[in-house]
């Protein structure tokens, strides 16, 4: 049985962690004023368009996710031949359309994939599972890092299938963000108004840093910290803890929309990279999406693991 996995660029897992397990990207292209780049988890393109066009004008970004059309041509033209059974992790569909599209696409590739493999020299049936990761960033990446995992081990499709639908309910996502007005600017432009005027105004005059979490579909603030730097020391501790305490997924999945050197020089990353391997779980780090970046802005940290329940104490 071959086992196809396929995530949306949105999900921060590293380009070379992409590479070497053959994950197939749905790239999300990003446009800025006359500026066009199809995000394909290329780092070094993904921080040129940072520096060039992000920084300056991101918070009016429009992002198109790849289409019902799109996703049915990707598969019919090449992965119902690569593979017979495929996994599509998708980005939250309460923050993107992807989930929609590529579940309305699933309806006529099962119609249509036949004569095509038939073609091919494949008489066996095709399948194909689209899942809903309820999260998104680094955290979206926990799970394509357990599908990976569960392939490489053998396991079969009914048990990677069962295993991923209970772990989407159970990933956690937290953020830190440096600039509360791109966050309210961002928010404008899509007509999201979660992020008001006056919350944005007294958090940088305070310089109070929300730490948002993502869980089950929703987003929300469960501290406010003053200084990124302690909001970042903060995160990381109480990651420790969830780690000492035992995750469902031997992963910690982070993004940062920066150069990763940046992203290493943070206080507490060091003592968070120790505690995870002392507790035999992997850590997984890359720069954010150009998606996730034009919607939270430069700078920004993400982290994702699986676990229970917990609160950010």
């Amino acid at each position: 049985m071959r086992i196809g996995i396929v995530v949306d660029s949105a999900c921060d897992l590293p380009q070379d962690f992409i590479t070497q397990h053959n994950i197939v990207l749905l790239p999300i292209t990003v446009r800025i004023g006359d500026a066009i780049l199809a995000d394909h988890r290329d780092e070094q393109a993904t921080l040129s368009f940072l520096h060039a066009h992000v920084a300056e004008n991101g918070a009016e970004a429009e992002t198109i996710p790849f289409s019902v059309q799109q996703i049915r041509d990707l598969f019919l033209q090449r992965l119902v031949i690569d593979y017979d059974h495929v996994f599509c992790l998708t980005i939250t569909k309460t923050r993107s359309p992807i989930h929609d599209n590529a579940l309305q696409a699933s309806f006529a590739i099962l119609n249509d994939y036949k004569p095509v493999r038939q073609a091919a020299g494949f008489n066996s049936p095709f399948a194909l599972r689209v899942i809903d990761t309820q999260n998104l960033f680094a955290a979206q990446a926990v799970t394509a890092v357990e599908a990976v995992r569960l392939r490489d081990s053998g396991a079969s499709v009914q048990q990677i299938r069962e295993r991923l639908e209970e772990l989407a309910g159970n990933v956690h996502g937290y953020m830190i963000t440096r600039d509360l007005y791109y966050m309210r600017a961002r928010a404008r432009h899509k007509g999201d108004r979660s992020v008001g005027l006056i919350s944005a105004a007294l958090g940088s005059a305070l310089d109070i840093k929300p730490v948002l979490h993502g869980y089950r579909g929703e987003t929300g603030p469960v501290a406010k910290i003053k200084g990124f730097d302690n909001a970042v020391t903060k995160l990381f501790e109480v990651v420790g803890q969830r780690v000492r305490a035992g995750l469902m997924t031997p992963a910690v999945c982070l993004s940062y929309g920066g150069e990763l050197d940046e992203l290493r020089a943070l206080p507490g990353y060091d003592a968070l990279r120790q505690v995870c391997s002392d507790h035999g779980v992997v850590v997984l780090e890359t720069v954010m999406s150009l998606t996730g970046m034009v919607n939270v802005g430069k700078g920004a940290l993400t982290v994702g693991f699986a676990d229970g329940p917990h609160r950010f104490e």
